[in-house]
């Protein structure tokens, strides 16, 4: 099979590979799409140490299932593989699981990713695609599921409804986008900021979101004004902006993994008992419910999706890399 291989920093191969054999209790899908993740994009710089070269990238796709009981079906995959025991587990939250591991990665475990042209899944990963989604925009079902996921948290840990927050989203890719979406389109929150140094993505969100798009700099971001905060950037100075500008009793939900460490003002969030949540993934159920959200278009039309062909999917890496990509969400297609 042809495959898009991470083969070293900043270094990506279109190259011939072995399929994937079959496997008692898993199916082979031959790919219709695969997402660019921002995981992928760490990998790609060389900052993830659970996905080392030579590797084949990517966790959110769909396919037509080629052997099993699901032959023949168009399914899209949670790519969380759990071990289904764990009290995690056993307690619907599976996303904790201590074994969890993911497509795409070979550490611990080596699961090779999507960004070919088939790759092997375990059966209770597979989801029927619903005839309302397209099959070459179901894989954004497995970035919309952690947004879903990180809006539920941050409205359990708020003590009033997400309806009547100032709410600051700070990144607009696709998990601020799909943020932004679940929170106005479903949550009723109307009084949204996202925030983006790419005037360009911003001026795309704002085709799709109806919120304030703001550099991050902006006199729109002040202290002590937001009820709620989505960092789906995850580095050092958006934490950092983050507790500055949050309210007392507010909350900050970190979902981005670009920086693992920095200063963070601890006394303040102490002082004025602001809670911050880590967030990763989402629940299988989160997942299903993703699933309807999409079908029945309750987070409106997917057209900030960018298909590129996956024999190109290198250029799409650096134009996202460079800053020169506007779409929130690129999608390979074999």
């Amino acid at each position: 099979m042809k495959a898009l291989v991470y083969t070293g920093t900043q270094e990506l191969v279109y190259r011939e590979e072995k399929d994937p054999l079959e496997k008692s209790g898993e199916s082979i899908l031959k790919v219709h799409a695969s997402g660019i993740c921002g995981s992928d994009m760490h990998a790609y710089h060389g900052k993830d140490d659970r996905r080392i070269p030579p590797l084949i990238l990517g966790h959110e796709v769909s396919g037509k299932v080629q052997n099993g009981k699901f032959k023949g079906k168009d399914v899209v995959l949670n790519p969380l593989i759990t071990c289904g025991k764990c009290e995690y587990c056993k307690k619907g939250r599976e996303h904790l699981c201590p074994t969890r591991i993911i497509l795409g990665m070979n550490r611990p475990i080596e699961r090779q990713g999507v960004f070919a042209e088939y790759v092997s899944t375990p059966d209770q990963n597979i989801y029927e695609i619903p005839n309302e989604l397209d099959k070459n925009e179901a894989p954004v079902a497995e970035p919309t599921a952690v947004a879903l996921h990180a809006v539920l948290m941050g409205e359990d840990s708020l003590k009033k409804p997400l309806s009547e927050c100032k709410t600051l989203i700070q990144g607009g890719g696709a998990i601020g986008l799909l943020c932004g979406l679940i929170l106005f389109k479903i949550k009723g929150n109307k009084n949204i900021v996202l925030s983006d140094p790419n005037k360009l993505r911003l001026n795309e969100c704002s085709k799709y979101l109806d919120a304030k798009l703001v550099s991050p700099t902006d006199k729109e971001i002040n202290n002590n004004s937001f009820d709620i905060i989505f960092d789906t950037v995850g580095l050092e100075v958006s934490r950092q902006q983050a507790i500055e500008v949050v309210k007392p009793g507010g909350s900050i939900i970190h979902i981005g993994l670009t920086q693992p460490a920095g200063p963070f003002n601890f006394r303040k969030m102490t002082l004025q008992e602001v809670t911050v949540i880590g967030t990763y993934c989402y629940t299988n159920n989160d997942f299903a419910q993703t699933l309807k959200i999409l079908a029945n278009k309750d987070i409106g039309p997917l057209d900030w999706i960018e298909f590129r062909d996956l024999k190109n999917g290198g250029e799409a890496f650096k134009q996202i890399h460079t800053g020169s990509c506007v779409a929130p969400k690129i999608i390979l297609l074999p």
